[in-house]
């Protein structure tokens, strides 16, 4: 099983994702293709990732796969920020707690078609794992499949971030200084690191209230692996807090993904696809060509 519950997506959702890069990664000669995965937390990125990778292997395409959450700084670092610019920033998660350099250099070494060590993050003990730990990519990737809560997010109006959207920022971050950090983070560096995004997917909850129930069930399964060293698993108070920090721009997202995504895909609370959306057309799961 993976973080999301899922066991492999919706037979309907790997051919639709596949084909935006297919044809691209299947011609000879051709170079590096990035394909970003958008979606909130426990919506099923991890495993479409995952089915993405083995149809890859199946076709003979060296590819490999990158979370966003791997390129979190380490906890020195966000320690650092908290102290320096607001206490919130020790909590990974939001633009700014993320190493965007790191994303630049991986990217780099893989056009450059190399084996590329890739970073891995460390979440039982918040820190960036040992290099020695890191996996490789093969030589000569073809496919690139990035993935993140918030990978291709733009940022949003000064306008909106005047009012908080939550207890959270009502309680800690009552002068913006947290959410305007991740702001500004968000229009700098990551929009030049989503701009080599060759095609985006949007995997679109229903809503952000069912992030709480989806995150709650990825606690319960590191929970049941982890076994009596489960201590670093949230209970449900530490998950309703902790997808507070999410909530802003996983809102922003959902509302304004859609019209630029090449894939929007519509999920029901279940994670049972609704829809498929591309551009301004709409498929009813079961429809798409």
């Amino acid at each position: 099983m993976t973080g999301s519950g899922q066991a492999r997506p919706d037979p309907e959702m790997l051919p639709a994702v596949f084909d935006l890069v297919g044809a691209r990664i299947s011609a000879p000669g051709g170079g590096l293709e990035v394909l970003g995965i958008c979606g909130s937390q426990g919506c099923g990125k991890t495993t479409l990732a995952r089915a993405l990778m083995q149809r890859c292997a199946e076709l003979r395409i060296p590819a490999t796969m990158l979370s966003l959450d791997d390129l979190y700084l380490t906890k020195r670092e966000r320690e650092r920020l908290g102290r320096d610019v607001h206490p919130l920033l020790r909590t990974r998660g939001v633009p700014g707690t993320h190493d965007v350099a790191l994303g630049f250099e991986v990217l780099a070494a893989l056009q450059d078609g190399g084996p590329v060590p890739l970073p891995r993050f460390d979440k039982a003990s918040d820190d960036r794992a040992p290099q020695t730990d890191w996996p490789v990519a093969p030589a000569g990737c073809r496919l690139l499949v990035f993935e993140g809560w918030c990978v291709g997010a733009r940022p949003q109006p000064a306008q909106a971030l005047l009012a908080p959207v939550n207890a959270l920022e009502e309680a800690e971050d009552p002068q913006g200084i947290w959410r305007r950090y991740a702001n500004e983070a968000l229009a700098g560096d990551y929009q030049r690191l989503f701009a080599r995004i060759d095609a985006l997917t949007l995997l679109a909850a229903p809503g952000f209230e069912v992030v709480f129930d989806w995150r709650m069930q990825q606690e319960r399964q590191l929970r049941e692996s982890a076994g009596t060293g489960a201590s670093a698993v949230m209970d449900e108070a530490g998950v309703a807090r902790f997808i507070q920090h999410y909530e802003r721009l996983t809102r922003h997202i959902l509302a304004e993904m859609p019209g630029r995504a090449d894939l929007t895909v519509r999920l029901d609370r279940n994670r049972a696809i609704v829809a498929f959306e591309c551009g301004r057309k709409t498929f009813p799961n079961g429809s798409i060509d």
